[in-house]
């Protein structure tokens, strides 16, 4: 008879543990397709499920295209000297996450300010039905996509220097 022979599990257990406690940098263009692909997701299961043909629409142009700006300029942001500054390591997490979410909240409506002069001025009289929509779509989407690109480059940053501080001791 051919016996199955099954490997031994215990041999490797510590080179399992170690594989998953390397240090991961944030990634750029990684979060940029994240914070388009997550809400433009959602907001089309909600558009189904609604049958609300303007929510569908939306996800795809301007609620997962506003995240994927926003986390595009957040990341620039973080890489530049901003990501450096002592106060942005040093503070509480949830104080940093709860002040660049609300910086891109506020982006978010200068942008849709902005976009809606700009179809003003370049189409005056003309009312498209996604035009309303802005007003919601870009505050809210930066909001959700500076959270979340905030808060994770936070996490990295608090692995690297927790392992700098314990390279040093």
């Amino acid at each position: 008879m051919n016996q199955i022979k099954y490997p031994n599990q215990t041999d490797d257990a510590y080179g399992i543990k170690t594989v998953g406690s390397r240090n991961k940098a944030l990634v750029l263009w990684r979060e940029v397709v994240m914070a388009y692909a997550a809400p433009a997701i959602m907001a089309s299961i909600g558009g189904l499920i609604t049958a609300d043909r303007g929510l569908q629409i939306g996800a795809l142009t301007t609620i997962g295209g506003a995240s994927a700006l926003m986390a595009l300029l957040m990341g620039l942001l973080l890489r530049s000297r901003v990501g450096d500054m002592r106060w942005v390591l040093g503070a509480p997490h949830l104080v940093v996450v709860g002040g660049f979410a609300l910086a891109g909240s506020l982006c978010g409506l200068c942008a849709a300010w902005v976009t809606s002069g700009v179809l003003d001025i370049m189409m005056p009289g003309i009312h498209l039905a996604w035009a309303d929509r802005i007003w919601i779509d870009f505050p809210l989407s930066g909001f959700i996509a500076s959270t979340i690109v905030i808060w994770r480059w936070r996490l990295t940053a608090a692995t690297k220097l927790s392992s700098k501080r314990r390279m040093k001791k």
